[in-house]
């Protein structure tokens, strides 16, 4: 079972700066994705790759703000948040498909491994 941890989560101000983490128990070449949740709302899809980088896909709300990435070797998938806003407040979690390994899905329910998620709150 994979496991994934995440980190990088924190208070900032906006138009600030931040970059998360997420490490995986071990290598795979599966679709992997940051969600994120804001009390009260749904969870909802924020970034999603390929193992390769490639078929990168952004919600519309972060595009052009934030850089999805994997660094295979180290096991480990970064979100960089570039340019944060109030409204990018929730906790964000990464996750896993195993059923997929190309064309990311931005639907969560077809996400099997999770991580707990990591709390960023962007002051105004």
């Amino acid at each position: 079972q994979l496991q994934l941890v995440e980190s990088g989560g924190g208070l900032v101000q906006a138009g600030d700066s931040l970059r998360l983490s997420c490490v995986a128990s071990e290598r795979s070449t599966y679709v992997m994705a940051w969600f994120r949740q804001a009390p009260g709302k749904e969870r909802e899809f924020v970034a999603a790759t390929m193992y390769n980088n490639a078929n990168t896909d952004y919600a519309d709300s972060v595009k052009g703000r934030f850089t999805i990435s994997r660094d295979n070797a180290e096991k480990t998938m970064y979100l960089r948040m570039n340019s944060l806003k109030p409204e990018d407040t929730a906790v964000y979690y990464c996750a896993a498909d195993r059923h997929r390994y190309i064309n990311p899905s931005r639907l969560w329910g077809d996400y099997d491994y999770w991580g707990q998620g990591t709390q960023v709150t962007v002051s105004s």
